[in-house]
């Protein structure tokens, strides 16, 4: 550790403890603990009044989250995530239900909610997960942060206690500007241990709040309430093998003895009856593991280990078999793996997928598109499927339709960055100039790259310089990103 000359260590004491303050006063509740390159939200959303506000602000904190943190290209399991918080949040005291899901490749144990409806979650949890039940128990409690205002109510906490803090602070400052003493010391250590105190009460009530809300959303969505002191207790298991360090979930979530007493308690309040499960859940954790592994031949092992022993999910150890073979193109053997699950649920959308990418790895594209068209046609716009079909119709030479494919998922779809980025793709292999310019600069705005989206435009604008039409939209958006830049939480 450096340290200043003791004869001047006071004359430098004082800037330092000055910028600690400051520091201090522009901390959030929910800021990421252990990612300095995390974004934080600032410290202004007292002035916010309307549901709009907050979730420009959360837009904003999005682009620069995905910035810095590498998300899960997973289509099928971003979709099953979806779908599972849009039920909850019908189901939830939400006020604004405008929602966005982001999932983070972290093998982690994490959920996270930011104001403005943004909520994440780590591929991790499916490890940690024995069910769906417990996973909607943990993106039901982030939803109840979101209900609660818990972000912002902890900052007008903050700013309560600002002024008595700011005295207590600047006292011990002129003390120790003064006397020289540690007396001083003294006084600003034991302020910062009070407010942070308080902040810790705050903090623990919203815990508290959010299981309580949490758990009635569980009840109001017809899902199985005990599923949340089950998590807990798998949750608190799993600190036992992880040595000091906790997952990055119960750093922010602390599970204590108390807490999972009285979600039991609270669970056990509700009649007891039968919920059935969901065997999409087990499918989709197959694919985080295989995500997870340190690589596909060694997810191949695992799950053929799976297949030869005793297995309480055979049918889920298969798929993941069938998805590893897949990732080292070793079509035939998937084939003969999926055989058995596909020819008895032709219908289940994983195993349709699955069969589908199998065939376009084999080079079999009419049969693979007919699959696919076959799938579409039982789920319109659905977005993995529709991802399959466009790379299909790509590995076909049929830029024009895989092009049409993409934009038919397009506004509801239009947040998501590997959209932008796979049109940007083909419309180059299509030859329209500019709509790879405009596709580009979408997908850099939506990951906060402001320079690069504003140069893509640039480019479009000029390709498009004897098209009034098009110019006038780039033109438009032009001025959007400006606004947009201009609202940045870095500006």
């Amino acid at each position: 550790m450096f340290l200043f000359p003791a004869q001047h260590q006071h004359r430098y004491l004082l800037p330092v403890l000055l910028a600690c303050l400051l520091a201090s006063a522009c901390l959030t509740a929910n800021a990421q603990q252990n990612n300095p390159l995390l974004p934080e939200l600032g410290d202004n959303t007292t002035a916010l009044a309307s549901n709009d506000e907050v979730y420009e602000l959360g837009q904003s904190w999005l682009r620069q989250f995905r910035a810095r943190v590498p998300e899960s290209q997973d289509a099928l399991m971003y979709a099953y995530l979806d779908n599972l918080l849009e039920n909850l949040s019908t189901s939830s005291a939400l006020e604004d239900k405008r929602l966005e899901l982001i999932v983070v490749k972290n093998p982690t144990l994490n959920a996270f909610a930011v104001p403005g409806g943004i909520v994440g979650v780590h591929n991790g949890i499916f490890l940690y997960a024995d069910d769906e039940q417990q996973l909607a128990g943990v993106l039901a409690h982030e939803l109840g942060h979101l209900s609660q205002r818990h972000w912002q109510r902890s900052v007008e906490e903050q700013q309560k206690n600002s002024i008595p803090t700011m005295a207590g602070m600047l006292a011990g400052l002129a003390l120790l500007a003064t006397s020289g003493s540690d007396a001083g010391m003294a006084a600003i250590m034991s302020t910062q241990a009070a407010n942070l105190e308080a902040r810790l009460r705050f903090s623990r009530d919203n815990e508290a709040e959010a299981d309580r809300v949490g758990m009635q959303t569980m009840v109001n969505a017809d899902m199985d309430p005990r599923a949340v002191p089950a998590m807990f207790e798998s949750m608190q298991r799993s600190t036992r093998y992880m040595g000091e360090r906790p997952p990055e979930f119960l750093l922010s979530h602390p599970v204590t003895e108390k807490r999972i007493s009285d979600s039991r308690n609270r669970a056990e309040q509700y009649p007891l009856k039968q919920y059935p499960e969901n065997p999409e859940y087990q499918l989709i954790k197959a694919r985080a593991r295989l995500s997870l592994a340190e690589n596909p031949s060694v997810a191949a092992r695992m799950f053929q280990n799976e297949l030869n022993g005793e297995n309480s999910q055979p049918e889920a150890s298969r798929y993941g078999l069938a998805l590893a073979q897949i990732a080292q193109r070793q079509f035939n053997d998937a084939e003969k793996t999926l055989k058995p699950l596909f020819d008895k649920s032709p219908d289940t959308l994983p195993y349709a997928l699955a069969q589908a990418d199998i065939l376009n790895g084999q080079g079999r594209y009419p049969q693979a598109l007919a699959l696919i068209e076959r799938v579409q046609a039982k789920n319109p716009r659905n977005y993995p499927a529709t991802l399959v079909a466009a790379n299909i119709l790509e590995n076909m030479k049929e830029y024009r339709k895989a092009i049409k494919q993409l934009e038919n998922l397009l506004p509801r779809y239009s947040n998501m960055p590997n959209v932008w980025y796979d049109l940007a793709e083909l419309r180059g292999l299509d030859g329209d100039t500019g709509g790879v310019h405009t596709a580009r600069a979408e997908y850099y705005i939506l990951n906060g790259v402001f320079d690069k989206a504003r140069q893509q435009l640039t480019y479009a604008l000029e390709f498009y310089a004897h098209d009034y039409m098009q110019s006038s939209r780039v033109k438009e958006r032009l001025r959007e990103l400006a606004v947009i830049e201009s609202q940045s939480l870095d500006g």
